[in-house]
């Protein structure tokens, strides 16, 4: 099912991104990958995958990568929102414009993402957007404010838009990746699960036929209910 399918997935230079690019292309897909990471971009060209050097907090910057890929090979089939960064203050003492552009860059890139793929998802009547969220976007951790508030952002977002597709062979949903051995840390955590292990998810939801889910979360394979009361991580 994916190969020769047309897969853009931004924050690609590192973590769940690069492990994604690499197994999606392993799997005969054609992938356009971007990072503002030049260098962490290189390892991929060695997949035959396609790099570029983007900030998806500019609308103009995520608008070409799109455009470039749909110029490339006239389809835009699977795009993962997937660019991001860790946040580590605590809301009176957060450095003057970091909220700001921790937001832009998950939320709004996410959005640009979404904005500029889905005309071209419609005109070709197929399309999968898969947004990657977190559960701190129903925590209240110290020092995320910023993630937690960029995450539910996402969420919301994603909703929103997967109901105004429903008409269409379009699918919105979005990835919990869970603890991950990412950079996102800012070290080492050999203790989590690498960044491949959540290709599985990853696969599936680039994968659902149509009529599938749509404005769903899933975690592990599994649909997970973001906002739930009953979720253990809610509890206490």
């Amino acid at each position: 099912m994916l190969k020769d399918k047309t897969i853009l997935i931004t924050g690609a230079a590192s973590g769940l991104g690069k492990a994604w690019s690499k197994k999606f292309s392993d799997e005969g897909a054609i992938v356009f990958a971007c990072d503002i990471n030049e260098e962490g971009l290189t390892e991929l060209k060695d997949h035959a995958i396609h790099t570029q050097v983007k900030d998806v907090s500019k609308p103009e910057h995520v608008q070409d990568f799109i455009k470039s890929a749909h110029t490339n090979t006239g389809r835009v089939d699977v795009l993962f929102n997937n660019a991001g960064m860790g946040f580590g203050y605590k809301v009176d003492s957060f450095p003057d414009g970091s909220f700001e552009h921790h937001v832009s860059v998950h939320l709004f890139g996410t959005v640009y993402g979404m904005r500029y793929a889905l005309p071209l998802m419609q005109q070709q009547g197929y399309g999968r957007i898969i947004n990657t969220i977190s559960r701190n976007a129903e925590t209240n951790a110290e020092r995320t404010s910023a993630y937690a508030a960029a995450k539910a952002g996402i969420w919301s977002a994603t909703r929103v838009a997967a109901k105004e597709n429903r008409d269409h062979d379009i699918l919105i949903n979005m990835i919990i990746p869970g603890p991950t051995n990412t950079s996102i840390w800012g070290k080492d955590m050999p203790h989590l699960q690498s960044p491949g292990d959540t290709y599985p998810t990853a696969r599936l939801l680039a994968s659902f036929e149509e009529g599938g889910p749509t404005g769903k979360v899933y975690w592990d394979e599994k649909e997970y209910p973001m906002f739930n009361e009953e979720n253990s991580i809610l509890k206490g």
